[in-house]
């Protein structure tokens, strides 16, 4: 009887929600998760299909090891699980967005159907916003028609940044873009020199506000030597091949296009594209889209996917006329930790009063006049020249003697004098 008390005292302690790091024995739970979610197309978890989560289960520990010390993959798989006894209720993932680490991602948030998924989805982002102190920002990318997930993200302060809509080329509209010849002579490989040029067609090609959340700079479209041989590895396994140029301009010396597409070379999936156009520039989309297809035509016939922003007119102008199919609409949100201070505390001009302002810009102390003057100095009336006091001596000089004779002498007749 005791020991029944005992064990009823404990449970409701077990039964509380603990967030923590994610373990291998987590993937079991996480594997359920997944194939529950992948029934709801709209979910975000439908991404992380079975085999993704066979991949992790075998390269769980390599990824482990990599996280304990500074590296490009240190935070290749950073998750936080909701755990409730020994009951799986939900997993976060996230990951760095620039290099200099002050954005981050939310890459996808998966929740137990019979959890409550506010509560327990609110604990898991409030978990990440603050173990991770380094993250001014936080970014993430949803469906327009997973409503769930949107009243989840706007309860945790998430706002609307932008919005992507995914394209798909099939394989023979990709076939007849092919054969128009790409005017394209400025057309350079991708190298670790080029970074400042990208940085500053990047830099064009958003608005301020993406470009702020983004905080991006040169670092992060360099690659360093270990990143370079991981994606080598990463190619080799997933058979997946990359391919990058960019447009110079030699009048302006600056990048005008660039591109990258990641072709698959087992023919299982559609190639993946992505594009960079100055606005400026925007009659290179037909040129770039007869480039990119006249690459993929050595690989298997596949379709070709890329993405287009709402603050890209002409970039999804072009792809409807030329018949390519929409097959996702994504919305992008962004939280940054100042968000709040910038809506509550308003600076009016009116306010301001210019007396105390200009008050408080006077000199604290009398100025101290310099040993050395460069304008011609002005010769003061008799009445106007200071008359030097008992301390005060007055010193003459000469080309060959410097002579210093005291004042107290003539104070003396002055005051006999009155």
């Amino acid at each position: 009887m005791a020991a029944r008390i005992k064990m009823t005292s404990i449970l409701p302690r077990n039964l509380s929600v603990v967030i923590r790091p994610i373990q291998y024995r987590d993937l079991d739970g996480i594997e359920r998760i997944t194939q529950e979610s992948s029934n709801d197309p709209s979910s975000k978890g439908a991404s992380f299909d079975i085999r993704q989560m066979q991949g992790l289960r075998r390269w769980y520990g390599l990824l482990k090891c990599l996280s304990w010390f500074p590296n490009p993959l240190q935070y290749q798989f950073c998750a936080y699980v909701a755990e409730q006894g020994r009951m799986l209720l939900g997993m976060i993932q996230v990951s760095p967005f620039n290099r200099t680490r002050s954005t981050w991602r939310v890459d996808q948030v998966m929740l137990d159907r019979a959890a409550d998924k506010q509560g327990i989805g609110s604990q898991l982002l409030r978990h990440c916003f603050e173990s991770i102190l380094e993250a001014r920002t936080w970014l993430l990318e949803v469906n327009v028609n997973d409503k769930e997930a949107l009243a989840l993200y706007r309860q945790n302060g998430f706002q609307r940044l932008a919005e992507m809509t995914y394209w798909e080329i099939e394989p023979q509209l990709l076939t007849e873009l092919a054969q128009a010849e790409p005017d394209l002579p400025n057309l350079l490989p991708v190298s670790n020199a080029d970074a400042q040029l990208l940085y500053q067609l990047d830099t064009a090609s958003m608005p301020p506000l993406v470009r702020q959340v983004f905080d991006r700079n040169t670092r992060d479209f360099k690659t360093s030597l270990f990143g370079a041989l991981c994606d080598a590895v990463k190619q080799w396994v997933t058979k997946i091949e990359v391919v990058s140029g960019y447009v110079f301009e030699p009048q302006r010396k600056a990048a005008i296009g660039y591109f990258q597409i990641q072709l698959d070379r087992k023919g299982e999936s559609p190639h993946v594209a992505t594009l960079t156009v100055h606005p400026a520039y925007t009659w290179l989309y037909p040129e770039l889209l007869s480039q990119l297809a006249r690459i993929a035509q050595d690989f298997p016939q596949q379709g070709l996917q890329l993405a287009s922003s709402d603050y890209q007119a002409e970039r999804e102008e072009y792809l409807e006329r030329i018949g390519a199919k929409r097959i996702e609409h994504t919305l992008i949100m962004s939280r940054s930790v100042w968000h709040k201070l910038r809506e509550s505390k308003f600076v009016s001009l009116e306010g301001i009063q210019w007396t105390e302002v200009l008050q408080g810009l006077q000199p604290a102390r009398k100025p101290i006049p310099g040993g050395m003057s460069w304008g011609q100095q002005r010769q003061l009336p008799a009445s106007d020249r200071p008359v030097p006091s008992k301390s005060e001596s007055v010193s003459f000089a000469c080309n060959n003697c410097t002579n210093e004779v005291s004042c107290q002498s003539e104070s003396s007749d002055v005051k006999q004098e009155n």
